[in-house]
């Protein structure tokens, strides 16, 4: 193993006892993590915050075996130290990372095919949001939805941090993205970030909304992280060989499907979860996303949208604002 400097034999770490709500996020300490022969060990700057986090702290996210029990799925920071068969990364290298678990603290491991560098010029704080709604974005609107220029996608969550990243991902591939949020604050803010139109759910019904601006015909993809009974008003947005595709179930994992509509337009219903998929899976990903979207950031095209910063020891904090909803792209935790 390649040693930059000397690492501590602990750490200052959120690594909850029990479920419950954000007071059980209090710092601990916590021994640094070893790296594996191809894993690399980051000294955290940034970590960023998403929704499974939430649904893991309240013990509702099963995590895969081996999984570091503190939670975390995204850092920034500088690689301290390498394994034996790490070929790319260098210790003081500058890298974001999307990792299965470990970013709420002073050290992680991640795999090094995971790593991706940090954007020539960008903060460490932004960097932190970016892998996990990248990741998950691309594999899912690309990959599962299939989607090519010129295309109309339904976003719900439009200010999330996966709804501000799949904007972004629509503009740079020349997708028409029409989004869904809770209020007309936030539909201000979506339609500044590039969509072309956002639906308040709250005082309009948004399947008879996407109907009428797309002229009757519906739309080509839905990325649905609402579940329950979105999906069948999903499924009647949808226009002819339309694919929705589902990434988390807020409202519940089952729905009511009429399989005539399905079968009449030639549906595709489809949905994936990250976290489990192989380092292979992930690996690929992270090479597409450095090739297609990280000029993109280091050319100025995309910006990292960053909500609101909070210390490490307020992770609770930064829990509560995400179940707030009241966020604007990605929370993230500053670590060092």
């Amino acid at each position: 193993m390649s040693i930059s400097t000397p690492i501590p034999a602990t750490m200052t770490a959120i690594d909850p006892a029990a479920p419950g709500g954000p007071e059980v996020l209090q710092p601990v300490t916590r021994p640094v993590p070893q790296p594996g022969p191809t894993d690399v060990l980051v000294q955290v700057a940034a970590a960023g915050v998403n929704r499974p986090d939430v649904l893991q702290r309240l013990g509702l996210y099963p995590m895969p075996p081996g999984t570091p029990t503190i939670p975390g799925l995204e850092i920034a920071g500088i690689v301290v130290a390498v394994g034996d068969a790490v070929t790319r990364w260098r210790p003081s290298d500058a890298v974001c990372a999307l990792v299965a678990g470990g970013g709420y603290a002073q050290y992680c491991t991640a795999p090094e095919s995971q790593c991706l560098p940090v954007p020539a010029g960008m903060a460490m704080t932004d960097a932190a949001g970016l892998p996990e709604t990248w990741f998950t974005v691309w594999s899912n609107v690309m990959d599962r939805g299939r989607a090519r220029p010129g295309e109309t996608i339904l976003i719900h969550g439009g200010t999330s941090g996966i709804g501000i990243t799949a904007l972004q991902l629509a503009a740079e591939v020349g997708l028409k993205a029409i989004v869904t949020c809770g209020s007309d604050e936030k539909c201000a803010a979506a339609t500044a970030h590039g969509a072309a139109h956002a639906i308040n759910y709250k005082t309009q019904d948004f399947s008879a909304e996407v109907l009428a601006l797309t002229g009757g015909k519906g739309v080509d993809i839905v990325l649905d992280m609402v579940g329950g009974d979105y999906v069948p008003k999903n499924i009647a947005c949808l226009g002819d060989d339309g694919r929705h595709v589902s990434i988390a179930f807020q409202r519940g994992p089952t729905a009511e499907v009429n399989l005539g509509l399905v079968m009449r337009k030639r549906l595709v219903l489809t949905g994936s979860m990250l976290r489990p998929r192989p380092i292979a899976f992930k690996a690929a990903i992270a090479e597409t996303l450095e090739g297609v979207i990280w000029p993109a950031f280091e050319a100025g095209r995309l910006t990292p949208v960053t909500d609101m910063l909070f210390p490490l020891a307020e992770a609770a904090a930064a829990h509560q604002r995400m179940e707030a909803g009241a966020h604007v792209g990605k929370i993230v935790l500053q670590v060092s």
